[in-house]
């Protein structure tokens, strides 16, 4: 996924069904990206800096879906305190702030 307004994912999501939890967390990096559930089956748009980045949001989100817990928008907003990844020269994650309450 990109922040190119031309981005057709979201709306190819939506256009399924799915119920749309977000587009963009108030983590970096990771800030665009996308959650949504079709039924129970969780969708997720990963931004591009997932390929580069040591830890992004995808790295706080994926341990979250995979144990079966289900993502409300209020459980993504919370992430905006500690949703920083500092960049340090070696990344210790999860053992950091980015992403704790």
């Amino acid at each position: 996924m990109s922040v190119d307004p031309d981005d057709v994912t979201p709306v190819g999501i939506r256009q399924t069904g799915a119920n749309l939890i977000t587009y963009g967390l108030p983590v970096l990096p990771g800030s665009m990206f996308l959650l949504a559930y079709y039924g129970e089956i969780p969708i997720m748009g990963l931004p591009g800096c997932v390929m580069y980045s040591k830890a992004s949001a995808f790295d706080i989100i994926l341990p979250r879906i995979l144990v079966g817990e289900k993502l409300v928008k209020q459980d993504l907003l919370e992430l905006a305190h500690g949703g920083l990844c500092l960049q340090c020269s070696e990344c210790r994650y999860p053992v950091c702030p980015l992403g704790k309450a």
